[in-house]
């Protein structure tokens, strides 16, 4: 078992009052994928980090094995939700994969 980490921070430009629906949307979204990408069995989704955060919002993954990652990295569900819900609004990713 293998877990997946990622952290964004959001872009400047997004409002404030913007953030509580596009946590939402992310959210949804992304718990969306189990059960649609092979080898992903577990998403939380975390909107609501300590102030001592680098970072405002991060996704915890756990997938079946580490050829997994590669596998929903590319898989054409992930790409439509991270090209749909999470590209267009964040900046300063951060990544961290481990056993």
């Amino acid at each position: 078992m293998v877990h997946h980490i990622v952290m964004w921070k959001f872009k400047p430009e997004i409002e404030e009052e913007r953030k509580p629906e596009l946590k939402k949307a992310m959210k949804e979204n992304l718990c969306s994928l189990v059960g649609k990408v092979p080898g992903l069995l577990t998403v939380d989704f975390i909107e609501q980090p300590l102030p001592s955060s680098t970072h405002d919002i991060a996704l915890v993954t756990t997938l079946a094995n580490a050829e997994d990652i590669a596998a929903y990295a590319v898989h054409p569900a992930h790409t439509a939700v991270a090209d749909t819900y999470i590209r267009p609004f964040v900046t300063e990713r951060a990544c961290l994969d481990y056993e």
